[in-house]
């Protein structure tokens, strides 16, 4: 009986592990699309520094919340149901879509300030379009918490 009731303990706990760091990783989405949106801002201000400062900003949020993510994914993968499982997948999708968009972002803003205005604008297409693939996973993740609103409060 003892034994039960550990490993019910230690589920409620691993859900409360999880509870906790899903506004922080929340939090860090959020930043990074902020810091992203700034980044193509300045860029079409040619402020190519700050810029590349917001860029790198927004790469750093969506790698902490990747990070948490795949943490939770690998210590209690076994705790979670799969609508869970689904919401961590889907935004684990949009974060590597979102971290590749950064990428090219900032290569975009190396070949403008260069004056590689053909090399720049086809960067910038390519983050534009990583980005709007990512905004599926995004909205796949919304409808997930819509359609399930007990799982997540």
């Amino acid at each position: 009986m003892l034994i039960i009731s550990a490993s019910i303990v230690f589920i409620d706990s691993s859900m409360d592990n999880i509870n906790q760091s899903m506004p922080s990783i929340s939090e860090g989405i959020v930043q990074g699309d902020k810091d992203y949106n700034e980044s193509v801002e300045l860029l079409n201000s040619r402020y190519f520094n700050d810029a590349n400062d917001k860029a790198i900003s927004a790469g750093d949020n969506y790698n902490n919340s990747l990070k948490k993510l795949n943490d939770i994914k690998d210590k209690f993968n076994k705790d979670l149901n799969e609508v869970h499982k689904d919401y961590i997948d889907a935004a684990i999708n949009e974060l590597e879509l979102k971290l590749k968009a950064v990428d090219e972002l900032k290569e975009s803003i190396y070949y403008l300030q260069n004056y590689y205005n053909y090399t720049g604008s086809t960067h910038g297409t390519q983050a534009n379009e990583l980005m709007y693939d990512a905004v599926e996973y995004q909205n796949q993740r919304n409808g997930i918490v819509q359609e399930n609103p007990d799982l997540f409060n």
